[in-house]
């Protein structure tokens, strides 16, 4: 609360009379008895380094869609709320106990879903009250059936800002980490070289904007993957610059983006999404984040 001091600057004739009077309804005038406010200075929230329960929230990345079988979610390997002993998640090193771990620990992220679908996420994670919301969202964004049906880095901005606001108006001390969306260009390189992805990607459908017709090397082919490449990166600068305004949100700086990441780390079945080695280093890089001092 800012302090109050008063100033009185009267006759000293005056100070007995003063003194003397013992009514509580005195009122002041003048310049000399105004109340003059001290600011107080701002305080930064403190990070907590070992919140107690999870809330996850994003697509299916976060659901480990295809960890462990082919075209079905596999949340028990998901990298933040997981029970999977092999994926160590970030609950698990957080929390340590399985029961723990079982108990305060919440997957609300659903497969298929892009920004859009974040404030919903969004409301239901805060009907837990958790200590930690974790974010990973954006690849669908970009994994448009061509180019120009991307979600334009305006939109992904206000969606993530949505989601956000609802956050924060009901649960101002909760901290927020942020993930940056992967290179979905570095899945192409991965993956381009192999036959077998190739026809998995072309026959599933699988991130056309960027994987469509993997073999063909032309500079429109190549231009057009930049073009998806170019708009990742727009949508981890607004990742970064929302959580940058709030005091309890912490981005990976970007560590998921850059991550050198190969073919062992993704699924088996669609070389698209992580495997469980590939959700237990996105484990990792979120708890050195969210443990740092």
């Amino acid at each position: 609360m800012p302090v109050s001091r008063r100033t009185l600057a009267l006759p000293i004739a005056a100070v007995a009379a003063l003194a003397a009077c013992t009514s509580s309804s005195t009122t002041s005038s003048g310049p000399d008895e105004t109340a003059r406010a001290v600011p107080s200075e701002e305080v930064t929230p403190a990070w907590d380094t070992s919140p107690a329960s999870v809330a996850a929230i994003g697509d299916s990345i976060t659901r480990a869609f295809d960890a462990c079988s082919v075209l079905a979610d596999c949340p028990e390997a998901s990298w933040a709320t997981g029970t999977d002993a092999e994926v160590d998640s970030l609950a698990q090193r957080l929390l340590g106990d399985p029961a723990a771990v079982a108990a305060h620990t919440w997957n609300l992220a659903e497969t298929g879903a892009t920004v859009a679908d974040l404030p919903d996420q969004a409301r239901a994670a805060v009907a837990h009250s958790p200590e930690l919301v974790t974010v990973l969202i954006g690849a669908n964004d970009a994994c448009a059936r061509d180019v120009s049906s991307m979600t334009s880095a305006r939109d992904f901005e206000a969606h993530l800002r949505e989601a956000m606001g609802v956050i924060r108006a009901e649960l101002p001390d909760t901290e927020v980490y942020v993930s940056s969306v992967p290179d979905l260009l570095r899945l192409w390189t991965e993956g381009s070289g192999s036959t077998m992805a190739r026809a998995v990607w072309q026959l599933a459908g699988i991130c056309p904007s960027m994987l469509a017709d993997a073999d063909d090397e032309s500079a429109a082919a190549t231009e057009r993957r930049e073009t998806v490449r170019d708009r990742v990166l727009e949508y981890n600068a607004a990742l970064e610059e929302v959580c940058a305004d709030d005091p309890l949100c912490r981005y990976d700086d970007g560590a998921v983006f850059a991550y050198d990441f190969s073919s062992h780390h993704l699924s088996d079945w669609d070389w698209f999404h992580p495997s469980r080695e590939g959700q237990s280093e996105l484990a990792a890089l979120a708890y050195e984040r969210i443990t740092a001092d």
